[in-house]
C-alpha cells in the first residue's frame, strides 16, 4: 500500500488517500502497526482523506494506538497540504472540509496552512488548570518560567491528570504552559492515544493560547512547541471563543510503499 508521511511542527502523520474506499475496513490494530516507530512507518497518528458531498474532502483521524479521535489540529493542517498536493484545493483560495467535529475552513500558501477551528463554547477551572474542548478535550496548566517548563518531569505528572476522575469518561490531553511575554507562550503536551509527550499538538496549542489570554488579555499568540512555532488568533465572545485560527507550516516528508 502507498502512504505519505507528513509533519507539522514536529507532529508526524501517516496519510492515506481513501477516495476509492479501499481503507474503509482498516482496524485499530492495523493503524497501531502503521504508526509504530519500529514495526511500521512511525507516526503520532494516521489520517484518511475521503470524498464528502459539499466539501473538498472528509478527514478521519486516528491516534497512534489506533483509537479514533474527533480532530487533530496539526493533522488537519497536514491533510490540507495533502489535498493541495492531490489537486483537490487551490493555493491561496479558502476551502471547506469536514471532520468528525464538524466543518472547517482553511487555506494553503505553499507550506503555510491556516486552519479555522471549531468554536469553544465552554471552559471550566479544574485540577489546578483550565479545561476546554478545541476539537478534543484539553487540560491546560500555567507554570512559572520557561526554564521551569523545560525542567518539568511531564511523565510523572501528566498521566494521572489525563485519567483523573474529574475528566471522566474521556480524559483529556494535558498541556503545561509558560507565558514568555503577553503574546508568546511555550508549551509541552501529553497526548491521549499516544500516551506520551509529543513535539506539538495543534488543538493543545489553541487551548493553551486561550488559557494564557485569561492572564494577558491578548487574542493572538506566537506559540513555541518543542517541534516549532505556530500562530493562534481568536475573538472572545462572552464566555465563548470564536473565529479561531491555527496557522503554521505543514510539510510532506516522504512518500513510500509498505507491505501490509
Amino acid at each position: 500500500m502507498k502512504f505519505l508521511k507528513y509533519q507539522g511542527a514536529g507532529n508526524d502523520f501517516v496519510m492515506l488517500d481513501n477516495r476509492a474506499g479501499q481503507f474503509d475496513a482498516i482496524d485499530q490494530s492495523d493503524i497501531a502497526t502503521l504508526c509504530d516507530r519500529r514495526y511500521g512507518v512511525g507516526a503520532d497518528g494516521l489520517m484518511l482523506l475521503a470524498e464528502a458531498d459539499g466539501y473538498a474532502f472528509r478527514m478521519t483521524y486516528y491516534n497512534a494506538d489506533g483509537s479514533h479521535a474527533t480532530f487533530c489540529g496539526n493533522g488537519a493542517r497536514c491533510i490540507c497540504h495533502f489535498a493541495a498536493h492531490l489537486g483537490l484545493v487551490g493555493q491561496k483560495t479558502p476551502f471547506r472540509f469536514i471532520a468528525d467535529d464538524g466543518p472547517h475552513e482553511a487555506s494553503c500558501n505553499g507550506d503555510w496552512v491556516e486552519l479555522g477551528m471549531t468554536d469553544v463554547e465552554e471552559t471550566r477551572d479544574v485540577l489546578g488548570g483550565l479545561w476546554l474542548n478545541t476539537g478534543v478535550p484539553h487540560l491546560v496548566r500555567i507554570v512559572g518560567s520557561r526554564q521551569e517548563l523545560a525542567d518539568l518531569d511531564i511523565m510523572s505528572v501528566a498521566p494521572a491528570l489525563r485519567n483523573a476522575a474529574e475528566l471522566a469518561p474521556d480524559g483529556a490531553n494535558v498541556n503545561f504552559v509558560s507565558i514568555d511575554n503577553p503574546k508568546q507562550i511555550s508549551l509541552r503536551t501529553y497526548e491521549r492515544g499516544v500516551e506520551g509527550e509529543t513535539l506539538a499538538c495543534g488543538t493543545g496549542i489553541v487551548a493553551s493560547a486561550i488559557a494564557a489570554s485569561r492572564q494577558t488579555g491578548a487574542t493572538d499568540f506566537t506559540v513555541a512547541a518543542k517541534g516549532g512555532y505556530l500562530q493562534v488568533r481568536f475573538k472572545p465572545d462572552g464566555k465563548a471563543y470564536r473565529q479561531i485560527v491555527l496557522a503554521g507550516p505543514a510539510k510532506r516528508v516522504f512518500v513510500g510503499d509498505i507491505e501490509f
